[in-house]
């Protein structure tokens, strides 16, 4: 037992012991250009990456709150948000539209996974799902799934990697 104990502590450890990189994989723009993600990385501002779908009503629901909150969040430190659609090839349209009317294309970086390359390189299972990568693309925070007022959260470790 003892040793089930101190493998344990020494894997999660080791998770942690090395931040996860923005991974290199392309993906599609609100225009539908193919874009590498790791072209989001400029060296100077912190980045919330968002992983959603049209079906997914948590995901609709976080997005709506980071953008509402958005306005006052870079009063406080400068940050950019990324909104990384699953949806597949099918629905890819009907996700656009939404990013669209929802005002999230235009303040927001919106991208399309389409092949769910991206979602992948990080592993991401279940949505909503959120990361925040350093100005340098290091992974330095994630959750997954949502409930009102969690969005604070990412205000408040964008401020402690921002000092």
């Amino acid at each position: 037992m003892k040793k089930l104990l101190i493998l344990t502590i020494a894997l999660l450890s080791f998770n942690f012991a090395f931040a996860q990189q923005l991974p290199s994989v392309s993906v599609e723009q609100q225009n539908g250009e193919s874009i590498n993600v790791t072209s989001l990385i400029d060296g100077e501002t912190p980045m919330i990456v968002s992983f959603w779908s049209t079906t997914c009503k948590p995901c609709i629901k976080e997005l709506d709150a980071i953008y509402e909150a958005m306005p006052d969040w870079l009063d406080e430190t400068d940050f950019r948000m990324v909104a990384v659609s699953i949806d597949d090839a099918r629905s890819v349209a009907r996700a656009r539209s939404m990013a669209e009317a929802r005002g999230w294309a235009s303040d927001f970086t919106a991208l399309y996974d389409i092949n769910q390359d991206f979602k992948r390189a990080l592993n991401v299972n279940l949505t909503p799902q959120v990361f925040i990568f350093d100005k340098d693309g290091n992974q330095v925070y994630s959750h997954t799934g949502y409930l009102p007022g969690s969005e604070s959260e990412l205000i408040e470790k964008l401020i402690e990697i921002s000092e």
